[in-house]
C-alpha cells in the first residue's frame, strides 16, 4: 500500500481488501452509533412528553393514570415528591423483576433504573411548570385530563417507537409473562387494575377519604392505550432503520 495526494492505493490485493474491510466496518460502526443515539434521544423526548401528560393529570384534580396513581397517593401523606415517589416505585419493580426472572434477567435492563430517575424528576419538573394554570369549572377539569391523556399515549408511542428501554412497569409485565402462560394484555390490564386498588387502600386509610382516582384514571385507562395505538400506526411509517438499511 502506498500514498498518494488522493489517499492510500494498494498493490496487494489482500491488504487493500483488509484496508476496505476496516474502513467499511468503522463505516458501519459509526452509523451504528448514530442509530442507537436516535432511539434513545427518541426515548427522553417520549419520557419527557409522558411527563407532561402525567403533570396534567394531576393539575386536573381527575384521577391520575393507574401507573401514576401510587405515586401521587404516597405524595400526599409523606415528604416525598410526586416524582421521588415515582423513581422509588420504578426501583421495587426492577427488584421485582429481578426476583422473578433470576438468571433470565438481562443486565440491559437495568437501564431501567436511570430512565427512571428521568422520568421522576422530569415529572416533579412539570408539575412544577402547570403549577400556574387554573380552573374554574368541571369542564376545564376535563380539559386539562384530556390533554394528559394525550401527552402520556404520545409519551408511550415515542417510547414503544424508540424500542431500546420500556419503563419499569412494562418490564414487570412483560417478566410476569415470561414465566406464566397470560398474554401481556391481559397481564397489563390486571397490573393496573392492582395499582389502582393499591392507591385506593393507602389514599383511604392514610389521608382518611378516596384520592388520586377518580373518573380520570378510568378515562386514562381506557383511552391512553387506545391513542396510542393508533399514534403507533403513523409512527409505523417512520423508518428509524432507514439510515443503517439505505446504505447497506
Amino acid at each position: 500500500m502506498r500514498q498518494t495526494q488522493f489517499g492510500p492505493t494498494c498493490r496487494s490485493a489482500p491488504l487493500c481488501g483488509d484496508y476496505l474491510h476496516i474502513m467499511k466496518g468503522m463505516v458501519d460502526l459509526s452509523r451504528l452509533h448514530g442509530y442507537i443515539l436516535k432511539r434513545y434521544l427518541l426515548l427522553l423526548v417520549g419520557l419527557s412528553v409522558m411527563a407532561f401528560g402525567v403533570a396534567f393529570s394531576i393539575k386536573a384534580s381527575l384521577g391520575t393514570s393507574p401507573i401514576s396513581s401510587v405515586p401521587y397517593v404516597v405524595s400526599l401523606f409523606t415528604p416525598l415528591t410526586v416524582g421521588t415517589a415515582t423513581i422509588v416505585m420504578h426501583c421495587v419493580f426492577i427488584a421485582l423483576q429481578i426476583l422473578i426472572l433470576r438468571k433470565n434477567y438481562h443486565p440491559i435492563q437495568l437501564m431501567q433504573l436511570p430512565v427512571a430517575f428521568f422520568f421522576g424528576y422530569l415529572t416533579d419538573f412539570g408539575v412544577w411548570a402547570v403549577r400556574g394554570i387554573s380552573y374554574h369549572a368541571y369542564w376545564q377539569q376535563w380539559g386539562l385530563c384530556l390533554i394528559g391523556i394525550f401527552l402520556v399515549a404520545v409519551g408511550v408511542s415515542l417510547e414503544v417507537k424508540a424500542g431500546v428501554v420500556v419503563l419499569a412497569g412494562e418490564g414487570v409485565v412483560l417478566a410476569i409473562c415470561r414465566v406464566l402462560p397470560v398474554k401481556f394484555g391481559y397481564m397489563k390490564v390486571g397490573f393496573d387494575v392492582t395499582l389502582v386498588v393499591i392507591a385506593c387502600i393507602l389514599s383511604v386509610v392514610f389521608t382518611g377519604h378516596l384520592q388520586g382516582v377518580r373518573e380520570g384514571t378510568v378515562a386514562a385507562a381506557v383511552m391512553v392505550g387506545l391513542i396510542a395505538k393508533q399514534l403507533g400506526r403513523l409512527l409505523s411509517h417512520w423508518k428509524l432503520e432507514g439510515d443503517l438499511e439505505g446504505e447497506a
